[in-house]
């Protein structure tokens, strides 16, 4: 029997050019998964903001995990539903921003998309404004530039790892988030696809290029690595046997989801 593919991909620097944040690399992919009805779950540090945006543009209806992994949001239609259903995980914004504020007090110098305008944002990110408008419409997890030394990182790091969050490094910015991680929401949605195709033999594909990915990597049955600025600090388990792209972001994710697609007869 042929097994029911689910791809789960983070976006900027993978799915997303670096610089460019153009998908059109990917297209011949991404259309042939559309064909065959493989969902293509976005799982990235964006806000949801900014998948419905992403999606609407590039022809798609399917779940999303936002913020790293702070939600999971099921769009009306999808997975039967009638309503869109959003399901959170771990802290919210507010309990990650009080947080921070009181380590500011404490002096760590950083700047948050919260501390930031939308020109300001679109500054730093190559951004428009309308998009870094979206960028900061937050549901549990803030990323921020780092503005000290590595050793006062180090420092921040722990203080907020004893307040109970954790800090990811990303393609761009750090990001401060509670207790989840991207592995929780793909876990949760395998589950929904498992009930909505009892007795059908699953494989889930991820695609990430950067540290924050490596939980959702190790939690794939295939995790593909697709080069880039921090892929080289992904290490995966041996016996995962991890894809690694020879070209970057978008070129590269296409090349690799087209094997895999080629390889389980799709």
């Amino acid at each position: 029997m042929q097994p029911h593919l689910i791809v789960f991909t983070d976006l900027d620097g993978t799915l997303l050019d670096h610089h460019s944040y153009s998908w059109r690399a990917a297209s011949p992919a991404m259309a042939k998964l559309a064909a065959n009805g493989i969902p293509l779950i976005f799982n990235s540090s964006k806000t949801a903001a900014e998948m419905r945006q992403l999606q609407s543009a590039m022809g798609i209806r399917a779940p999303f995990i936002v913020e790293n992994g702070a939600a999971v949001v099921i769009p009306a239609g999808c997975l039967g539903r009638r309503e869109e259903q959003v399901v959170n995980f771990g802290a919210d914004h507010a309990q990650v921003w009080r947080a921070l504020m009181v380590q500011r007090e404490s002096g760590a110098p950083f700047r948050g998309f919260s501390d930031m305008s939308n020109a300001e944002l679109a500054g730093h990110s190559g951004l428009g404004e309308a998009e870094a408008s979206r960028a900061r419409q937050r549901l549990g997890t803030e990323p921020l530039i780092w503005q000290g030394s590595s050793q006062e990182l180090g420092q921040f790091r722990a203080a907020l790892e004893h307040a109970g969050l954790r800090l990811l490094q990303g393609g761009r910015f750090w990001h401060a988030m509670g207790r989840f991680d991207k592995a929780e929401g793909a876990r949760f949605l395998l589950q929904q696809y498992q009930e909505q195709h009892p007795g059908q033999p699953m494989v889930t594909i991820a695609l990430g290029d950067s540290p924050n990915d490596q939980r959702m990597l190790e939690a794939a049955d295939i995790p593909v690595v697709i080069r880039g600025l921090n892929s080289d600090q992904l290490h995966l388990p041996s016996q995962k046997h991890p894809m690694r792209s020879l070209k970057p972001g978008p070129e590269g994710w296409n090349e690799c989801v087209l094997n895999l697609l080629f390889e389980y007869g799709y």
